[in-house]
């Protein structure tokens, strides 16, 4: 399938290599920092502070979440990287990492840390407002290539923006035939899409959620590869004969050149609370997909997804 979201790959081979390896006997000492680039409340944020419930039993120290924001995220991925390299302070990577240097925002690249995993994925959707005219997404793409549709959900050349371009390419239509007006996040674009100034929204469903059970928009589709168990009754794209999908992802990171027993320690505890029930428990009840797939996986994933990104916003003109 063609999609900006791969399966999980060489976890086993890279948490069974840390089965063997050394980890400092000092290491964790003291209380270990995550930084979150995105505010308080947000998903990214969300996520960590469930994940940090687990990780701390798992290292047996103190974990401080501290939300770092400005500057679209590179602040905060930017403090990331430049922390010391010791353990003692980690970050929450999102895939802008794979595209700020693409479009010229910032000089940080998925090189500029040490990856360790992705810890959950959110995939992009297609809604509309309950009175639209739209039933399927096969009439959305329809009237995309006959008139002038918008969609909305992040800013310019964000990953709801792919969302879209991506869908529509895969549709055989240009990347930009649906108008993207770039937003503050998906609460400000799904108030628009209710009040009829969009067309539709592709950020998550689950941002859709609560106005779906209110009966203010509908989901018509998701763009994972399976239907997900927080809507099983949406369908895919694939479904509708688009082979397209798209996930915004979270992980755990680390500036780059952590000393590999360190390393190996953070990967091992982080691989230990990921598992616990009360982590997957808490991201299943919000709708958020658990996702471990350890450094090795990770790096090849933020590889391709960089190489995919960079594809779609250059054909948007946003890359630089």
């Amino acid at each position: 399938m063609k999609k900006l979201m791969t399966g999980v790959a060489a976890a086993a081979l890279s948490l069974g290599a840390l089965a063997g390896a050394p980890a400092l006997a000092d290491y964790p000492e003291r209380p270990v920092t995550i930084i979150v680039p995105w505010g308080a409340g947000g998903g990214t944020d969300t996520i960590i502070r469930i994940f940090a419930i687990g990780f701390e039993e798992a290292m047996g120290q103190p974990i401080n979440v501290v939300n770092r924001t400005g500057g679209s995220g590179v602040v905060g991925h930017s403090a990331i990287a430049n922390a010391g390299a010791d353990g003692y302070t980690l970050g929450a990577c999102t895939s802008e990492i794979t595209y700020f240097d693409t479009i010229g925002l910032a000089p940080i690249t998925p090189d500029s840390f040490d990856l360790i995993s992705r810890l959950a994925e959110i995939p992009a959707g297609v809604t509309v407002a309950a009175d639209s005219p739209f039933t399927s997404v096969e009439e959305v793409v329809d009237a995309a290539a006959a008139g002038d549709l918008t969609s909305s959900g992040s800013g310019l050349g964000g990953p709801w923006h792919m969302a879209v371009a991506g869908m529509m390419r895969e549709a055989g239509a240009a990347v930009d035939t649906v108008r993207f007006i770039p937003s503050q996040g998906g609460a400000p674009a799904l108030q628009e899409l209710v009040a009829g100034s969009i067309d539709m929204f592709t950020g998550s469903p689950i941002e859709a959620r609560a106005l779906a059970s209110a009966g203010e928009v509908t989901i018509l589709a998701i763009m994972s590869e399976e239907r997900s168990p927080a809507f099983p009754d949406v369908p895919t794209l694939a479904e509708s004969g688009i082979d397209w999908a798209l996930s915004n992802w979270f992980s755990l990171c680390a500036p780059a050149g952590l000393p590999d027993d360190v390393k190996a320690t953070i990967e091992a505890a982080a691989a230990e609370a990921h598992a616990s029930d009360a982590v997957q428990e808490a991201l299943g009840e919000r709708g958020i997909t658990p996702l471990f797939d350890g450094s090795e996986g990770f790096s090849a994933f933020a590889a391709e997804f960089a190489g995919e990104a960079a594809s779609l916003l250059t054909d948007l003109g946003i890359a630089e």
